[in-house]
Formats: C-alpha cells, sequence, structure tokens
C-alpha cells in the first residue's frame, strides 16, 4: 500500500499563475465567561431534579382520594390475648371455613401490627361478627 503527502509547495505549483487565491479568514471562537465546574454541574442537576420533583408532587400528589360521604367504622370487640394464643387461632376461631388468612389480614390491619406476633396479656380488636 501506498501513501501520498501533499505539501503546501505542491499546492502552490498546481495552480495557475494567473489566478490568485484569497486567504481563507475565520472568525474567532467566542469563549463564555462562565465555565461550570464539576460540583457546579452537580448542584444545576440537583436543583434541576428537585425542580422536576416539586412540580410532579404538586401536581400528582394534590389529588385527595377521600369522599363526602362518612364512612362506618367497622364494629369490633376487644380480646385480651392468653399464653399459648396465636393470631391464626384468633382468626381461626372468628373466621367462616377457609377464610382464616383474610380474618388474619384484616385483625393485622385493625390493630396496625407489623408482625403476627401476639404477647400474652395484649389487648387486640377483633371484628364483631
Amino acid at each position: 500500500m501506498s501513501s501520498m503527502t501533499i505539501t503546501p509547495q505542491a499546492l502552490s505549483r498546481s495552480v495557475r499563475p494567473d489566478v490568485r487565491v484569497s486567504p481563507v479568514r475565520v472568525s474567532p471562537v467566542r469563549v463564555s465567561p462562565v465555565r461550570l465546574t464539576r460540583r457546579g454541574r452537580l448542584v444545576v442537576f440537583t436543583a434541576s431534579l428537585l425542580l422536576v420533583l416539586g412540580v410532579a408532587f404538586t401536581l400528582l400528589g394534590g389529588a385527595s382520594v377521600a369522599t363526602e360521604q362518612a364512612g362506618t367504622p367497622e364494629s369490633t370487640t376487644v380480646v385480651t390475648v392468653a399464653a399459648g394464643d396465636t393470631l391464626w387461632d384468633i382468626a381461626a376461631g372468628l373466621a367462616d371455613d377457609g377464610g382464616t388468612r383474610a380474618m388474619v389480614t384484616r385483625i393485622e390491619r385493625l390493630n396496625a401490627l407489623d408482625s403476627a406476633m401476639l404477647y400474652a396479656g395484649q389487648r387486640i380488636r377483633v371484628p364483631a361478627e
């Protein structure tokens, strides 16, 4: 493979002597006086992200899910947990056949329980059915 190199002298010989070539003028590049550092770009990005999230929460989070009708509270009774009782046993005694798991969930929601762990002497609310 061969290569060819073109020098400025070779170009000037190939141009006809009666044709004048005008030099190309390049306009100067303007440099912006503001340069963002790495930290500056991070600050601009964070501020933009917070602005977008704020607008999103304002538009989407402003919708109310409440209704004008008052809800009716569920009728409950209070049960004191005896030694050896489990939430499953209590729910099985209250639930219809096969509905024990749903009853456990209802009891957990009524009492805001994080787990199914109960303690002897603990008082919990159960649906009165």
